[in-house]
């Protein structure tokens, strides 16, 4: 088997699992309904790319055809960042303001239709037998760069965003979401970095590495697909996402400064009094044993409004949400370890027990507390009894 047909052997097995999954999401019943469908939609159009690696002889009598497949990876990265929106943001919708990202696509094809559209059969066919030197070719391939790095970075910006407005809004440790597209867009860098270098070949005129660098890539772009596969199977409720509406608590701060220089000493008295009826219905009524509670949630237990809240332990505690949360439940955690008469208690039925839903998480909030795993501190705990 030569190195053309594993390129084109891995590409069509490419698009089949592509087309597959996406199939998949656009059927799946779930309430993440549009995140799916923008993912399944990515997974379409880059599907459509890898195809040129096997279908251009099919083609090859309908190059117009063949010329609007090629523009249609223009819809790639718009669609990863919609997607991006869409996982962050529990309530994002589609609106006409985002029809903007069409412009790539028409730009695209305005590009070649002098040169190609508007030419004969004969012109067609000499435009794609020179494809590679065509100054519209040559063009296309920086405005995609340009283009990806573009949508790269608004997707960095919407997932620190995300990061931030999560850590001061929820405590369940679950940060999936995050993880997932982190990994999704590093993945994606490098991809397309791979790409990059293979497309840089074509110009050293050594014909033998540029088809192997294609093997790699076809390679790769199966690889990648795979890994989707399993992310959905492993992982079928990926995403949690935030109100577009919260705000990140630094954008709060103006109204809480410009209130203590009307009045600092008896907003300072009042912000004490605040605190201490917190601190006192965290340890009293325990609400973070609750593993999903969220800072909405306790507001509404606390007859308080949320944006009060927010600002109290974001900017008065100076604290996240998430880690004032945890802290209650690590002194919980750590109050039964030190229970002679809880000792036979797993440290997975402590975790549960004290807020957390999954091992890593508590692992690492308590050594963040401590200094020490939850099985160290036990052991510690157990030769001090013992000396």
């Amino acid at each position: 088997m030569d190195r053309i047909n594993i390129v084109q052997i891995t590409a069509f097995v490419s698009v089949f699992v592509s087309v597959l999954l996406a199939v998949f999401l656009f059927s799946v019943k779930t309430k993440n309904k549009l995140s799916n469908s923008l993912f399944a939609w990515f997974l379409l159009w880059s599907a459509v790319d890898i195809s040129g690696w096997f279908i251009f002889p099919v083609l090859r009598d309908h190059l117009d055809l063949e010329m609007l497949r090629g523009q249609t990876s223009w819809f790639i990265m718009p669609f990863f960042y919609l997607y991006v929106l869409s996982a962050c943001y529990s309530d994002f919708k589609l609106k006409p303001k985002h029809l903007w990202h069409i412009c790539w696509f028409l730009a695209g094809n305005l590009l070649v239709t002098p040169r190609f559209y508007l030419a004969d059969l004969a012109g067609k066919t000499l435009y794609f037998e020179n494809f590679g030197e065509m100054p519209e070719s040559i063009l296309q391939r920086i405005f995609s760069d340009l283009q990806f790095a573009f949508y790269i970075v608004a997707a960095l910006l919407v997932l620190k965003k995300y990061k931030r407005i999560y850590q001061e809004n929820y405590t369940d440790s679950s940060t999936m979401t995050y993880k997932w597209l982190m990994q999704l867009i590093l993945l994606s860098i490098v991809a397309h970095c791979i790409v990059i270098v293979k497309q840089s070949f074509m110009f050293t005129g050594d014909t033998n590495l540029f088809i192997w660098s294609t093997v790699v890539v076809s390679l790769m772009a199966l690889s990648i697909v795979c890994w989707f596969v399993l992310k959905a199977l492993n992982y079928p409720e990926l995403f949690r996402g935030v109100d577009s509406k919260l705000k990140p608590i630094q954008q709060k701060r103006v109204d809480v400064l410009r209130d203590q220089q009307q009045d600092p000493a008896g907003n300072a008295k009042e912000v004490d009094g605040k605190i201490e009826q917190l601190k006192h219905y965290m340890k009293t009524v325990q609400p973070y044993l609750e593993p999903s509670l969220t800072i909405q949630d306790l507001a509404d237990q606390m007859k308080m409004p949320v944006k009060d809240l927010s600002i109290l332990i974001n900017h008065q505690l100076d604290q996240h949400f998430f880690d004032f949360v945890n802290e209650y439940r690590i002194e919980k955690a750590m109050a039964i370890l030190r229970d002679p008469q809880k000792s036979k208690l797993t440290i997975l039925e402590i975790l549960y027990e004290v807020g957390f839903n999954s091992k890593s998480s508590f692992n690492t909030a308590f050594k963040k507390h401590t200094n020490l795993t939850p099985t160290a501190y036990r052991n510690v705990i157990h030769d001090e009894v013992v000396v």
